[in-house]
């Protein structure tokens, strides 16, 4: 017998499988598409009880289509379904986490970080001052430069995206001048050979990892929380045209580099596995209820139910909706732990 001598387990031992997928992807779109929530999803659950809740869902529903998604179970008329497929003794609790991203913030993150080299820090420095410190319409302006020029796709000259998002940044530090607010405006606006480096290396080819994919680091993220008591982890995930064999290989080093046990990424068509549904289903549900806490009307039951499965590890920078949706808090007015028939 052989033994993991970092954390005691057996070499040996068989993987976790865990089921994933994704709702809300816009492509590079980030700014202004359809959604602005990305969720990713994971389940961990054997297939044949996973295949006994997909039915037990589509007896509840009784929908003739015949493939379900997250929009049946957000029905008001299935709201009674949701509310159990959540619920703390539901058939997802303890076996299942979804990981979030706010786009906006996705994309501030990733200008600064790929600017500036630290990402975080400055990144919600940046976004915390947002519209109340340059104003709403410098600050969506702001947004949507910082989405072109970081695209990969842009029909045109390569340096306009530049010359755009260096406009808008001149008028923030303006701002910030006046205003005394974070700093980063400034130490943005002398980064301009960076982004300028940047396009043009976009001409040589698409990069294997899109700047602006939050999928690839999804995933990533995603092995890393189902491994993080040291057994390894297999994904199980729907078919998508971006995760190609060689971004599979990148994604396995990734997570290895963050110390996940990752042993690899395998595709599977949804209608296959009904792992990969329930997935589905909680990922198309948790996009629509965090993107409703984001713009004001979430509501406090489902944000409450939600709650558990959210990977404190996601991509979020709105500080009011997380302490509604982030792990470990509490909804004033809604328990803790909600009790539904199952």
């Amino acid at each position: 017998m052989t033994w993991n001598r970092a954390d005691g387990r057996r070499a040996d031992e068989a993987p976790l499988e865990v089921a994933c997928d994704e709702s809300g992807s816009d492509g590079e779109n980030l700014v202004g598409g359809n959604t602005d929530v990305f969720a990713h999803a994971g389940v961990a659950l054997p297939i044949r009880a996973a295949e006994v809740f997909v039915q037990e869902i589509r007896d509840r529903i009784r929908s003739p289509a015949e493939e379900y998604k997250a929009n049946h179970l957000l029905r008001e008329k299935h709201r009674a379904v949701l509310e159990w497929l959540l619920a703390p003794a539901g058939p997802l609790a303890g076996r299942a986490r979804v990981h979030l991203t706010q786009k906006a913030y996705f994309v501030v993150e990733q200008a600064v970080r790929l600017l500036l080299g630290d990402g975080d820090r400055a990144a919600r420095a940046l976004f915390r001052a947002g519209p109340g410190a340059f104003g709403d319409a410098c600050w969506q302006e702001f947004l949507g430069a910082a989405n072109r020029l970081l695209r990969v796709r842009y029909d045109g000259d390569p340096r306009t995206p530049v010359a755009e998002f260096y406009r808008v940044v001149e008028r923030m530090r303006e701002a910030e001048d006046a205003a005394g607010s974070p700093d980063v405006p400034a130490r943005l606006a002398e980064t301009r050979s960076r982004a300028e480096a940047y396009r043009d290396r976009l001409l040589d080819g698409p990069p294997l990892v899109p700047v602006l994919n939050p999928l690839l680091p999804a995933i990533v993220r995603t092995a890393a929380s189902w491994s993080d008591d040291g057994r390894p982890v297999l994904l199980v995930h729907d078919r998508q045209n971006m995760l190609t064999e060689d971004r599979i290989a990148w994604i396995v080093a990734a997570a290895r580099r963050r110390g996940a046990g990752l042993t690899g990424l395998r595709l599977v068509a949804a209608r296959q596995d009904a792992r990969v549904q329930l997935a589905d289903f909680l990922a198309g549900v948790a996009r629509k209820i965090a993107s409703d806490e984001l713009n004001g009307h979430g509501d406090p039951v489902l944000t409450a139910l939600l709650r558990p499965f959210v990977a404190a590890e996601s991509v979020w920078g709105d500080e009011e909706s997380w302490s509604r949706l982030g792990p470990g808090t509490e909804i004033p007015g809604v328990p803790a732990r909600l009790n539904f028939a199952v």
